[in-house]
């Protein structure tokens, strides 16, 4: 006893404290208790902010982008544009410094208020006189004296700078320094303490000519990043290199137009808020970095260079304009990823920023922001976890519903209305998995199990065999069964030429698979075909299996020339496109090979991971099938067995007796060019008869009859395409009249390749 009361040893603390927690828990629910903690370590995860959660953040604000794009009010920016009439006008760039000197003296005589390039001048003009006369043979001493004396371009340039207010753009580089005058520091009025410490930094900086820099109103780096998708939505309004703060293009082109102030950079303890000029201020993220409010790429925010200097541009369309001088020309790869267009010249990005702070229509992530998101997301899942386990599952839909809405038209209502970006998609997926956790924790696990049924096999089963094993998960064992199958193959003719188009482009590259891709799947699974696997741009289908198919090898055939109608009509879609953006268009060819035979189908693969696949000898032939469309030129290629199958159903032609790689066997090889009612055209039934003819009299070494059949198949198979393939038989009778086969020559097609 002490001062009446019992000493209780540590033991009965512990007790009473671990007895009060359960008690605690019991009251409160087991469900309520882990969706509190889940709601606790999802505000963990909002603060730490991994990749994946910002973009999905980056993805939302895209779009509202999409969704509304800014309103054009004004347009105080003119882009002269070095375009491809410029470059078919005036030569390949970069021009003679004498060109761009007539440029910025005609821009200053119709009445631009500053002139920023988006071009870098980091060396000597090669024209200029001085370098000319090194070159041109033949001068004599006098002339060179006199051609000598004449300034150089540059020094041409300089002066016309000198004549109006002119911006020269740098670029921010790592590992590389060009050779412009030394890095100034231009006014700089810091609130809040060194915001250094916070930019975008580049160890160098590649600038223009010292005489350029010199005689120019100010530097600015035109230098634009994309985030980790490839897309532009922030640009760094300030960075630092070589120890110097320096304004980006635009607003150092904002900085001259308003009588060369002091550059102002608002920072606190988060980071920068804002970056501006004398009475503008932009707010940026902690970075300096200003998310643009993006209106579509507008063809009358330009006018061609050429057009400029050869004075068909009036004074109207300059006078008291910011003018930025860059390029739309593909060649010049100078093109950007914004949430709106795939493909937007990068100096009109520039031109954009400066719109966004004349008109003031930016946008802006605040730092408040997270803490607004994370206030939003607690309450929305406290309304839940007190709420949900004592109402009715009408009343807990609806609850959901107004839940959801009430976000997203909360973030909707600040982004409309006062251009602030604030993530519905942090609290709609708290408030979502809180919900989830409470409500469905056991239906949920259940659900899981069925759900991954579906999306392992959904994509190559028959919707019917996946119910089937979603009821019955036990029916997920290895093994196999023996089956006739048809077996398809198909594979893009020319894939490395696409993706050479899209080497600056992964994101248009992967749409266009895609785009490729479902319309064969399409035409595959409307013909009762399974999906077996995609490999790159390949398809491998079967039929037959899982269902019984008894017309298997028809309904093959007829998705192969399916498929082959789906992809003319997206190659339409496709040439439509790149006319209208200007771009080269490449036509997708596919090749297809076809074969029937007895395969085994079944899960095959290991005790932790197998799917549902078919092997045999006749999936290896049809593989290489599919390899010879190259070889005769011809898009669908079928086996001896799938002729044999298919009847008269099909127009057919013999193509060749091969030997392919890898077998042994001989394999008669068939093109299909329509359906029954091309089989039965009468054109179609002529060519038919000469194929055969020629293909008898190559076989029994008849040159001059094989010829005589080849000539008049070649004029029928125009229509079906066949020219690679007669011009294919025209060189091998060539070659073989030329040099006779030996006497126990077959005609069979030894196939080293496909």
């Amino acid at each position: 006893m002490f001062g009446g009361r019992p000493i209780q040893s540590a033991a009965t603390l512990t007790g009473f404290r671990a007895g009060a927690l359960a008690r605690l828990a019991a009251r409160i629910g087991a469900g309520r208790a882990i969706a509190l903690v889940l709601a606790l370590a999802l505000a963990c995860l909002r603060i730490w902010d991994p990749p994946a959660l910002e973009e999905l953040r980056l993805q939302s604000f895209d779009f509202y982008q999409l969704l509304k794009p800014r309103e054009v009010t004004a347009r105080p920016v003119v882009i002269v544009d070095i375009d491809e009439e410029s470059l078919r006008s005036l030569g390949q760039w970069p021009w003679p410094r004498t060109i761009i000197a007539d440029l910025v003296n005609r821009l200053t005589e119709l009445g631009a208020v500053v002139v920023g390039f988006d071009v870098v001048f980091p060396e000597p003009d090669r024209y200029s006189p001085g370098s000319v006369i090194d070159i041109v043979r033949g001068l004599d001493d006098a002339t060179r004296t006199r051609i000598g004396a004449l300034p150089s371009n540059d020094q041409v340039l300089a002066e016309a700078f000198r004549k109006g207010r002119v911006v020269v753009g740098e670029s921010g580089v790592r590992g590389l320094n060009g050779e412009g005058a030394p890095l100034r520091q231009v006014g700089l009025a810091a609130i809040g303490g060194d915001p250094g410490r916070y930019l975008v930094t580049f160890p160098n900086v590649l600038g223009n000519v010292p005489i350029l820099e010199n005689a120019a109103a100010g530097r600015g780096l035109f230098t634009i990043r994309s985030e980790r998708d490839g897309i532009v939505r922030r640009v760094p309004l300030a960075m630092k290199a070589e120890g110097v703060i320096i304004p980006s293009l635009s607003l150092e082109m904002l900085r001259v137009a308003g009588g060369a102030g002091p550059m102002v950079v608002r920072s606190d303890q988060a980071g920068i808020a804002a970056i501006g000029v004398p009475g503008l201020e932009l707010p940026t993220d902690r970075n300096g970095q200003i998310w643009v409010h993006f209106s579509p790429h507008d063809r009358a925010r330009y006018v061609s260079a050429h057009e400029v200097l050869n004075g068909q541009v009036v004074r109207e369309r300059l006078d008291h304009k910011l003018v930025l001088i860059g390029t739309s020309a593909i060649g010049l790869l100078d093109r950007q990823t914004t949430p709106i267009d795939p493909s937007m010249p990068g100096v009109e990005i520039h031109a954009q920023i400066i719109e966004n702070a004349l008109t003031g229509s930016w946008i802006s992530y605040p730092d408040y922001a997270i803490a607004v998101e994370l206030t939003v997301a607690m309450l929305a899942s406290l309304a839940i976890i007190v709420l949900v386990p004592v109402l009715g599952a009408a009343t807990v839909a609806a609850l959901g519903v107004i839940i959801a809405g009430s976000l997203v038209g909360l973030s909707w209502l600040f982004y409309a209305w006062f251009g602030i970006l604030l993530d519905f998609t942090y609290a709609l997926l708290t408030t979502v998995i809180v919900f989830v956790a409470m409500v469905f924790t056991n239906y949920l696990r259940e659900q899981a199990q069925r759900q991954q049924i579906r999306s392992a096999f959904g994509q190559y089963l028959s919707p019917a065999l996946v119910e089937q094993l979603v009821q019955a998960p036990e029916k997920l064992v290895l093994g196999g069964e023996e089956r006739e199958m048809s077996i398809m193959f198909s594979d893009v003719r020319g894939f490395t030429t696409i993706s050479e188009l899209y080497r600056h482009d992964p994101q248009g590259l992967t749409s266009l698979m895609n785009r490729l891709l479902t319309p064969l799947t399409n035409a595959i699974i409307d013909h009762k075909g399974t999906i077996d696997k995609y490999m790159g741009d390949a398809v491998m289908a079967f039929w037959n299996a899982p269902l019984t198919d008894a017309d298997h090898a028809a309904n093959a055939c007829a998705a192969a020339l399916d498929m082959c109608e789906r992809l003319k009509t997206l190659n339409r879609e496709r040439e439509d496109e790149a006319a209208e953006r200007g771009q080269a268009f490449v036509p997708i060819r596919i090749g297809v090979g076809v074969n029937t035979g007895t395969c085994v189908v079944g899960n095959m693969g290991s005790d932790l991971r197998f799917d549902y696949s078919v092997l045999g000898d006749a999936v290896n032939l049809t593989s290489r099938i599919e390899g010879q469309s190259k070889t005769y030129g011809i898009p669908i290629i079928i086996g001896a067995k799938t002729r044999q199958a298919i009847g008269d159903r099909f127009a057919v032609l013999e193509l060749d007796i091969v030997r392919v790689k890898g077998k042994s066997e001989l394999e008669v090889v068939y093109g299909i060019f329509g359906d029954a009612e091309v089989a039965r055209d009468s054109d179609f039934c002529r060519l038919a008869e000469f194929n055969r003819e020629m293909l008898a009299s190559y076989r029994s070494r008849d040159w001059a009859k094989a010829i005589d059949a080849l000539t008049q198949a070649r004029a029928l198979g125009q229509r079906f395409n066949l020219g690679a393939f007669y011009d294919l038989y025209g060189l091998r009778i060539a070659g073989f009249r030329a040099d006779p086969p030996p006497s126990d020559w077959t005609a069979v097609y030894v196939a080293e390749e496909g």
